[in-house]
């Protein structure tokens, strides 16, 4: 297999990552639609933010995303961007998830107070998020050494080679976690939990989770070892890690804002 791997459609050669990712944010948003509508049926006392008002969240989430998803990759790799910041290139390429989701959460949160939103939104974007960034590594790994999401060099039998030897296909770890971490969220959705607890969990797992996959890629390690994403991580992790602790009281009211009891999978 050739890397890049253009995706061929009506007699044309596409890019597999903006293909994949249309696919991402256009299946993602669907995704919401469905969970919100089926959220307001299933729990017609708990209803979601009103349609206008959850445009309004879903902007601020694009624009965050947007803007952390860069942020967080310039400051990454300094001596790849920063030099070069007087050119196109420079504004155009470099993103990063963990940059983009962080950077979303903040969006959201910004919104929500332009709006007057005050309970929590995110449980609703639980599976979308992890449907658009399962599909959206589909892109990274066809895409090859270009997007810079591979791992190091390994003599591993499940190594994959993008051309310049057998690397760890990390794009792939990225797809099997999301893909198992859906299920047990999936499962835990119908516990009785405080609500906003099913996003904090998912953020604090995909967080744990890329903090110690970064240790498999060529990163800048300049910060104790850790890379500027692995920091990010940490800190964003401790900071779900608390909320989620500080959620758990007593006295908390029980919500299944995503699934019912005893609904099927």
């Amino acid at each position: 297999m050739l890397f890049p791997h253009f995706i061929h459609l009506f007699g044309r050669a596409l890019h597999p990552h903006p293909v994949m990712e249309l696919i991402a944010y256009s299946g993602g948003f669907q995704i919401h639609l469905y969970l919100r509508r089926r959220s307001a049926r299933l729990h017609p006392d708990r209803p979601a933010a009103p349609f206008e008002q959850n445009m309004w969240i879903i902007v601020g989430a694009i624009f965050g995303a947007l803007i952390g998803s860069k942020l967080l990759a310039w400051i990454e790799s300094p001596l790849e961007y920063f030099p070069h910041w007087r050119e196109p290139a420079m504004w155009m390429g470099g993103k990063t998830i963990v940059g983009g989701l962080l950077g979303g959460w903040v969006g959201v949160e910004i919104a929500k107070k332009c709006v007057r939103v005050h309970r929590s939104t995110g449980d609703l974007y639980v599976f979308p998020l992890i449907f658009g960034m399962a599909v959206g590594r589909i892109g990274c790994y066809l895409t090859g050494l270009d997007d810079h999401t591979y791992g190091n060099l390994t003599n591993l039998p499940w190594a994959v080679n993008f051309g310049d030897g057998p690397r760890h296909p990390t794009q792939l770890y990225d797809i099997v976690f999301l893909s198992l971490f859906a299920i047990i969220l999936r499962y835990r959705s119908r516990w009785p939990t405080p609500n906003g607890s099913l996003f904090r969990t998912f953020m604090l797992g995909y967080l744990t989770y890329r903090f110690s996959v970064e240790f498999l890629k060529p990163r800048y390690h300049p910060w104790l070892g850790m890379s500027m994403i692995q920091i990010a991580c940490l800190l964003a992790a401790v900071i779900c890690a608390c909320m989620l602790k500080n959620s758990y009281s007593p006295a908390f009211t029980p919500v299944l804002p995503v699934a019912e009891e005893n609904a099927p999978a």
